[in-house]
């Protein structure tokens, strides 16, 4: 495998060091679950800290709790043929935020929607009554006719689809084996399966009807980014490898990119997709250089269990949620400029 593996310039610095808060401190329910921090603007960033989803302002510096899981999650939207129910006490093993919309996944397969700008929840549920029934990944993402929705991959190896307005059930696939991480092309076409298994699937995100399988991995998956060109998909391995994948051509991977130490937990792609952010559990985030071939790389030395990764939307800021008991806190990095000599022109 080490021969596979592409031979990379690390000392690169894309991105600054700019603040380190103590101020909200992430939290890891699942060990191999990271997808625990979100940034929406580069002022605004949620993330989990035990049994409240927190959200710190990098402006005001300032956090504040958004939801609180440990007491009971009463949904407010009720219709005929929703599967809502109250909910308490959830464990939050993963969550993302998309478009104003927050979803968090529990510990015993719940599912949580909240409207950032509306007060309490929208709706929550418990998926499945199996008995491993962890939810392991939520998306919100774009159907190709631009709806919005919400994705839930569960332990008990199946997907589901919910109308990200009106959280009406759309579609489930079954699979063979645990879903562990699933992501959405950016034309809302295809889907990206990961798991329990060394092979990675693409999938019809309509039907679900698998199209092609990814071989090379040596161990399960947890993690996957698609480049905003939609060519390029990201996954990430237990066997601490990156895999790239040319959607044109999936009979071999593009490149494999190593980790220091540990498995690939988390994969984001900037915006403008000139960077992929790909984090270890712990002590380690890379940065790579799309442009140069992934060649370049800033490796980010940090000290604790990395509980997630998310660059702001504008790609001017990346934050790493640092999950320990004595040195938990949020780290922001800001985009380097090496254009300061136009500000003083403006």
């Amino acid at each position: 495998m080490e021969k596979e593996c592409l031979q990379v310039e690390k000392g690169k610095a894309f991105y600054d060091f700019q603040f380190n808060t103590r101020l909200v401190k992430s939290t890891i329910v699942h060990f191999q679950l990271r997808n625990l921090l979100w940034a929406t603007s580069k002022h605004d960033v949620y993330l989990m800290q035990n049994y409240s989803v927190m959200h710190w302002s990098s402006l005001l510096r300032k956090g504040k709790e958004v939801l609180n899981v440990a007491k009971p999650i009463i949904p407010g939207l009720k219709r005929p043929g929703l599967l809502s129910q109250q909910l308490s006490r959830v464990q939050i093993s993963t969550m993302a935020v998309k478009e104003n919309l927050m979803v968090a996944g529990g510990f015993q397969g719940e599912i949580i929607c909240k409207y950032l700008n509306q007060p309490g929840v929208a709706f929550c549920a418990k998926l499945t009554t199996d008995e491993n029934a962890i939810t392991n990944a939520v998306d919100v993402y774009c159907s190709p006719s631009g709806a919005m929705r919400v994705m839930a991959a569960n332990n008990d190896a199946q997907i589901r689809m919910f109308d990200a307005e009106t959280f009406g059930s759309l579609n489930r696939f079954s699979f063979d084996w645990s879903v562990n991480n699933t992501s959405v092309s950016p034309d809302g076409k295809l889907l990206a399966v990961l798991g329990d298994s060394v092979e990675c699937l693409i999938a019809d995100a309509q039907s679900g009807k698998v199209t092609s399988s990814l071989k090379g991995h040596l161990d399960y998956s947890f993690a996957s980014a698609w480049h905003p060109d939609g060519h390029i998909l990201a996954t990430g391995n237990q066997d601490t490898t990156c895999r790239l994948w040319d959607i044109r051509n999936l009979s071999k991977s593009l490149a494999v990119l190593k980790g220091r130490m540990g498995a690939i937990r988390a994969l984001k792609f900037t915006s403008d997709g000139q960077f992929l952010a790909m984090a270890e559990p712990a002590d380690f985030v890379h940065v790579f250089d799309t442009k140069s071939g992934y060649v370049n790389c800033q490796e980010i030395d940090l000290f604790g269990e990395i509980a997630g990764i998310s660059f702001s939307p504008d790609t001017e800021s990346l934050f790493v949620g640092v999950a320990d008991r004595t040195y938990g806190s949020l780290l922001e990095f800001n985009r380097k400029r090496y254009n300061h000599y136009l500000d003083c022109i403006l």
